[in-house]
């Protein structure tokens, strides 16, 4: 882990110089979403921008952003219709990529820990996946069926 030392607080200001720049280029996506629903450039563009940002948030152990970058960037993935994202999916998502925006504020400069209650982030998951259907390739189908009533 290098969450301490100098390297740490090197390589720090650099990790969110990019993440700022990748979450813009994600907002940006999401802008162009919402006025062109259908553009695969723009999604594959936010997934893209998302892996980046989970990828460079691992190398300096900030589980808890590659973690939720992650899971938001599957959820668009593996949606059932991705370029049919209505406005309450494209809000959500907003409201994820504003969290993770707020969460790389927070960062301790000097240990690298996020003090976070992860209740919010839950919480904007099952909002975006509630907003998001998903492939089913896990329900059995009598489950399938339950759902359909």
């Amino acid at each position: 882990m290098m969450n301490d030392g100098k390297e740490w607080q090197l390589a720090l200001p650099e990790f969110l110089h990019e993440a700022e720049k990748l979450l813009v280029k994600s907002e940006e996506c999401l802008s162009h979403l919402h006025l062109i629903r259908n553009d695969s450039d723009a999604i594959d563009c936010m997934k893209i921008s998302l892996i980046k940002l989970a990828e460079k948030a691992d190398s300096l152990a900030l589980q808890a952003i590659s973690e939720f970058s992650r899971h938001i960037q599957y959820l668009i993935a593996n949606a059932e219709s991705p370029l049919q994202l209505h406005d309450q999916a494209l809000d959500a998502l907003e409201e994820c990529l504003k969290l993770l925006a707020w969460q790389l504020e927070l960062i301790d400069v000097k240990t690298g820990q996020l003090a976070l209650d992860e209740a919010e982030q839950t919480t904007l998951i099952a909002t975006v996946t509630l907003h998001i259907p998903q492939k089913d390739f896990s329900v059995k189908p009598q489950q399938r069926m339950h759902h359909a009533s």
